[in-house]
């Protein structure tokens, strides 16, 4: 079942740069909502509502419910400097629409694994996988287990059991979602940056020390 908020949201009256710029020093996000053949509405939401929402790490799986209308969310703009989301687009969705989402992928069993015990690497070629379902049925996660891999196996498609009416949205090749490769063997060059390193940090160590025997004695004197 797909997990399902509802955000406060006003009609933005104003829109471009200027306006955007206004609400953002409110504390608002401008946002749109588009879709369904309908003109796209501009809305604003509370900042502080939506990075809640964001944290949760599943938000773009969630529907979400602006002003009566369901919704998906599409994709969201971050300040560069700041990291503040700065604008969201919204998808109106039917309650059983079928949907293309981005699903988080979830790793478990590493414990169990036989990879981990000969020092394996687990190397996530995706972390998400593109999925079509039921609107009212979008996995939070897909839960993939690493009992029993071993180092030089490959994660497909294929290889996971996703829930009832769920499907790839890639469907024309069994297409990789994590390899195990073998613990990477340190080079001479490896060995010589880290000789280097040590060295440097040693360096640095002894003269911090040094430093704080002036101070010690600096402070003898003035006592």
């Amino acid at each position: 079942m797909s997990d399902t908020i509802t955000l406060a949201a006003e009609t933005r009256d104003r829109v471009g740069k200027g306006a955007s710029r206004s609400l953002r020093r409110e504390g608002r996000v401008p946002a749109v909502i588009y879709g369904q053949n309908r003109e796209p509405t501009a809305i604003h939401l509370e900042e502080k509502a939506l990075v809640k929402a964001l944290m949760t790490g599943h938000f773009f799986t969630t529907v979400v419910t602006l002003n009566g209308q369901r919704t998906l969310p599409k994709d969201v703009t971050f300040h560069p400097v700041t990291d503040r989301p700065v604008h969201v687009d919204f998808l109106r969705i039917s309650a059983h629409e079928t949907v293309t989402v981005q699903v988080p992928v979830q790793f478990v069993d590493e414990d169990q694994s036989v990879y981990l015990k000969k020092g394996g690497v687990l190397n996530v070629v995706r972390h998400d996988v593109a999925v079509t379902c039921d609107a009212a049925n979008i996995p939070t996660e897909i839960t993939i287990s690493l009992a029993g891999r071993e180092v030089g196996d490959s994660i497909h498609i294929s290889d996971v059991t996703l829930p009832n009416g769920v499907e790839p949205s890639i469907d024309d090749r069994d297409f990789t979602i994590a390899t195990i490769v073998p613990p990477t063997v340190p080079t001479a060059e490896d060995e010589a940056l880290d000789a280097e390193v040590a060295e440097t940090q040693a360096a640095e160590h002894e003269a911090g020390a040094d430093v704080e025997s002036d101070a010690d004695e600096g402070d003898q004197k003035e006592g």
